[in-house]
């Protein structure tokens, strides 16, 4: 059948490789010049089946109120007269509950562990490199409370399968020795050692260039202008071409919606209305001045709530969350605090390590729901079908994701429990196994 797959970042392209393999006609659009220049583009770099948790827990309301007035919180709230802003907000809250905890967190960990082994199979099908470091990740806390409630998680993840241990100080520094200057004010730390990370950008773009050689088509620099309808189905989609001004219509039997936080708005008009928000993240990139003496192990820094990865000669962070709207700029006085936290965060743990004269910032929305639960299946509407609203676990929810909406279009059930949107198909018991 013939497919178009609306968007090019890591959904959308695993989306299209695994619906090409289907043996499907697929033609993807996007309105940047090449894959994953958007979301996808300077992330975390993580592949963190052990930190698939959602942001609604009882805790967050208190944290959230707490964080309100400091430009460099970990998650900031702007209100703004968006209704849609304020009813997320709401439904957000409504999840901070242990019960709701509980079951968002297991169909989170479910994707993670199918979405991992997917991309493992992948890239030993296609020998994609992408500054691939398989050694884990390791979140260290500093301070006793934290590192309680850290303790805490990794027993719940260990209850879903994840290898998260639990380490001592000392652990914590024989994992990543780097970690020695900052070492004192270390109170612990949790490890999985199955995790690992690389460039997302790298990955999604080689994946694109196989997906051609596959017959994929590729519509980049189009506008999507908006969706038509006939029947009861989508009968088209309207794109406009940067390059010359014309506008068509591209038509296909199935529409797949992969456009991040940029779904929801299109999809509204036809009667779709997803609880997808953007949550505006930042990353830093700085070129290492002392390669020898940087981490290599993937590690989240609890206190500021940050990612730190290694990628090749270069030293990734990445973090903080703002709900303000589809702003992406770089310019403001909140994004450029932003921006230096980062980079201040990352002087204090490894003085030195890096050139932090010229960082390379980046900003991108992530698309959020109030579970953190991406949509992934069938809409009310017979041909238009969704992948989308994957938070800050794109990376790792990616293949995954894309695997498992390929099979629901060809009829399969795919071997997780999760929720996906749509009528439900038989059940088949999950037989993904998570690595140790």
């Amino acid at each position: 059948m013939k497919v178009i797959v609306l968007g090019a970042g890591i959904i959308g392209i695993s989306t299209a490789w695994y619906l090409a393999e289907e043996g499907h006609e697929v033609t993807v659009v996007d309105r940047q010049p090449d894959a994953a220049l958007e979301t996808s583009f300077a992330n975390g770099a993580q592949i963190s089946v052990s930190f698939c948790e959602p942001w609604a827990n009882a805790g967050a309301p208190l944290k959230v109120l707490k964080w309100l007035l400091r430009d460099d919180s970990p998650l900031l709230f702007r209100p703004r007269l968006d209704p849609y802003q304020w009813r997320w907000g709401i439904k957000f809250l409504m999840q901070c509950t242990d019960a709701a905890f509980a079951r968002n967190v297991e169909q989170l960990v479910a994707l993670g562990a199918y979405s991992h082994e997917s991309l493992k199979e992948l890239v030993s099908q296609t020998g994609i490199g992408y500054e691939r470091l398989e050694r884990g990740i390791l979140h260290f806390f500093s301070s006793a409370k934290d590192f309680e409630a850290g303790a805490a998680g990794a027993e719940l993840m260990r209850q879903h399968g994840v290898d998260r241990r639990v380490l001592s100080r000392d652990e914590v520094l024989k994992v990543e020795p780097s970690l020695a200057t900052f070492g004192p004010h270390i109170h612990g730390g949790t490890y999985t050692p199955s995790d690992e990370s690389g460039d997302a950008r790298v990955f999604t773009q080689k994946l694109a260039r196989l997906c051609a050689q596959r017959g994929v088509t590729f519509l980049y620099e189009h506008d999507i202008l908006g969706l038509d309808t006939a029947g009861g189905e989508i009968s088209g989609v309207r794109v406009g071409c940067q390059r010359t001004g014309q506008r068509r219509t591209l038509q296909a039997q199935h529409y797949v919606a992969a456009m991040g936080s940029f779904t929801a708005p299109l999809l509204r008009p036809v009667g779709v209305d997803l609880d997808i928000y953007p949550a505006k993240g930042y990353s830093a990139t700085l070129k290492l001045a002392r390669p020898q003496d940087a981490s290599t192990v993937s590690l989240l820094d609890d206190t500021r709530k940050i990612a730190i990865s290694r990628l090749g000669d270069h030293i990734r962070i990445a973090g903080t969350a703002e709900m303000a709207g589809y702003d992406q700029g770089l310019a403001s006085t909140t994004a450029q605090v932003r921006c230096a936290a980062l980079v201040q965060r990352y002087e204090e743990l490894f003085p030195g390590v890096a050139d932090t004269t010229e960082p390379n910032y980046w900003t991108g929305l992530r698309p959020s729901t109030p579970t953190n639960i991406p949509y992934i299946g069938r809409s009310k509407i017979g041909n238009l079908w969704l992948n989308a609203g994957h938070g800050t676990l794109g990376w790792t929810h990616g293949a995954g994701s894309g695997r498992a909406l390929a099979e629901l279009m060809a009829g399969k059930r795919p071997q997780l429990n999760f929720g996906f949107c749509g009528p439900t198909l038989p059940h088949r018991a999950p037989q993904v196994a998570l690595a140790t």
